[in-house]
């Protein structure tokens, strides 16, 4: 990935491409480089759709190579969610192909002067955009149908929904998974408004023709590799817990920890959890003809992702991931599978983040727009924001601004961005991170549960407020620096317990890269990005004030534990202090 491909929606006599060499963004992969060009190309109290802001699309340090698990893909730019700097995070097919294309990045820049919208074409000879308004409002199931007639089947697709294309400011961009189903989405933060904002509806990517990304050490990088596979499988997490259950196995896990957020995080149980557990839900896919265990890329080895087909057995969505389950389930009082997955398909086809729009459904109902537990309810909620009614355009802008319409007070966001599946009272480190994170509330941004409920990496009380700034601040580095490799987040349960496994790990991106990488190499990676992603922060209007969970979690107690969040303020301010 020699090459930096920019495309300036902007320009005179319609959309122009340039093609040019790394320059200062050498070295760099995933989110150091989406973070870096935003960071050092944006300007930071500009509009998020504004002609100066900037999508930027990065495949991993190791996509495109036959590294196990390095198929995620980072789609960077200023938020319309948050207002800062965003990187959201996708596995599916786009980042290999990507890579093997020879892309470190595609940078869309500037805004069309009209209301067409465009199609970008990338194959081995070159880029191709054209105008295709037949295209309009398209959910994404049906667009990458009429990409499949026109392509050919050996493409994968960067694509938005009618959410991106109306810019709300919950809408994710699409990438298709190995069945060319657009089920995985860069999903946080709004970034396919920005990509509506540019004009761009779709981008196929086709490699025909192009080789695997070449090691530079093939022996070390060929060792390296097995084991780190090896170190993969014997986990008990990652070789077990995610293979037979998918993310889904943590409703019971967090349920019972009493951390699960429900009816608006108003409980920390959820009395109906095990009728959505993951337990539940293979065994409702294998009686359906569904798969339970399947990777959402080539070269996974984990395999958290799976099929759901409908009660006919015919395929509905990929397995609804937890923060789905959560989002949909628990948060709304839903304890329909069959619910859940069909909101799960129209966030997909829409275009829109599952754990936004479960958090806004939940504001929605403590605001009397409908009951929780009204799965159906929940269903023409969703169906509002594809139709851009009045009611839909509210939704689709997330939780934040819902609450703020209907005059909700107990809103659960940070930074304008709906907290995800875990309560900040009961899973204090999460708390911590969800607080300080640059992207807003984000539990991948440093994922705490690890230590304070899995025993992962070490233990930290979950219910009491010590040891939580270190356990935080130490994942938020270790993420940072795994996001810009392209490497799926789960493989930190096993490089967390595992020396030797971390060691693959370093062995596999030196066997690549040439370098002999240590751990305070990575270390010194993860902080770059973090900072690169705070300077930009503090120019957009961002001070540690904004570091902050709302006051209803210092001061109402979380049944069953009956605690509130106690991390103090001060400490909180120390996260970045190293």
């Amino acid at each position: 990935m020699d090459k930096i491909l920019r495309i300036n929606m902007g320009a005179d006599g319609g959309p122009k491409t340039t093609t040019g060499s790394l320059g200062n963004y050498a070295g760099l992969g995933g989110r150091a480089m989406t973070s870096a060009i935003v960071a050092k190309e944006v300007p930071p109290l500009c509009h998020p759709l504004s002609a100066e802001n900037k999508l930027v699309i990065a495949p991993g340090l190791l996509s495109g190579s036959l590294a196990a698990m390095s198929g995620r893909i980072s789609v960077g730019c200023k938020s319309p969610l948050t207002g800062g700097i965003k990187e959201a995070n996708s596995g599916g097919q786009a980042a290999q192909v990507l890579g093997r294309l020879g892309y470190a990045a595609i940078v869309l820049e500037g805004a069309p002067k009209s209301e067409t919208i465009y199609k970008v074409f990338i194959n081995k000879d070159g880029v191709k955009i054209a105008a295709d308004n037949s295209l309009k409002m398209l959910g994404n199931y049906d667009l990458v149908e009429k990409m499949k007639k026109e392509y050919g089947d050996k493409i994968a697709c960067i694509s938005i929904g009618p959410a991106g294309e109306m810019k709300m400011s919950a809408a994710s961009v699409a990438f298709t998974d190995m069945e060319l189903r657009p089920t995985r989405h860069a999903g946080r933060g709004g970034v396919g408004a920005v990509m509506g904002a540019k004009g761009v509806k779709v981008i196929v990517l086709d490699d025909t023709g192009m080789p695997n990304r070449s090691p530079k050490n093939p022996e070390k990088f060929k060792e390296a590799n097995k084991n780190f596979v090896q170190g993969l499988k014997k986990h008990p997490v990652t070789g077990e817990g995610l293979p037979a259950y998918g993310t889904n196995v943590l409703t019971n896990v967090i349920n019972e920890a009493g951390g699960f957020p429900t009816n608006n995080f108003k409980t920390g149980r959820f009395a109906g959890a095990s009728k959505i557990s993951g337990e539940t839900q293979a065994a409702t896919e294998q009686a359906r003809g569904g798969v339970v265990t399947h990777g959402c890329h080539k070269g996974c080895v984990i395999k958290c992702s799976g099929i759901y087909n409908d009660k006919d057995g015919n395929f509905l969505t990929k397995q609804p991931e937890y923060e789905t389950i959560w989002a949909h389930g628990a948060n709304c009082g839903i304890d329909d599978l069959d619910a859940i997955a069909m909101m799960d398909r129209m966030d997909d086809d829409y275009g829109i983040d599952t754990i936004e729009m479960g958090a806004t459904i939940a504001v929605a109902m403590d605001a009397g727009l409908a009951k929780f537990g009204d799965a159906k309810a929940a269903i023409n909620l969703v169906k509002e924001v594809g139709k851009g009614t009045h009611l839909g355009r509210i939704l689709g802008n997330g939780a934040a601004v819902t609450g703020k319409v209907f005059g909700v007070e107990r809103v659960p966001v940070v930074k304008g961005q709906s907290m995800p599946a875990y309560d900040p009272r009961a899973v204090q480190g999460m708390g911590v991170t969800y607080a300080t994170s640059t992207m807003g509330a984000d539990h991948t941004a440093g994922y705490a549960v690890t230590a304070n409920i899995l025993g992962v990496g070490g233990k930290v009380d979950a219910l009491k407020p010590e040891g939580q700034i270190d356990l935080s601040r130490n994942l938020q580095i270790a993420t940072a620096a795994i996001d810009s490799t392209g490497m799926c987040l789960f493989i930190a349960f096993a490089i967390l317990d595992q020396p030797d496994t971390f060691q693959a790990l370093l062995d596999l991106l030196s066997g690549f890269t040439g370098a002999n990488l240590t751990g305070d190499d990575v270390v010194a990676l993860g902080k770059s990005v973090l900072k690169n992603e705070r300077e930009f922060n503090f120019e957009a209007g961002f001070s540690s004030k904004h570091d902050r969970l709302p006051d209803y979690f210092k001061n109402e107690p979380l049944p069953p534990h009956n605690v509130t969040f106690a991390v103090k303020d001060e400490d909180l301010d120390k996260v970045f202090n190293w």
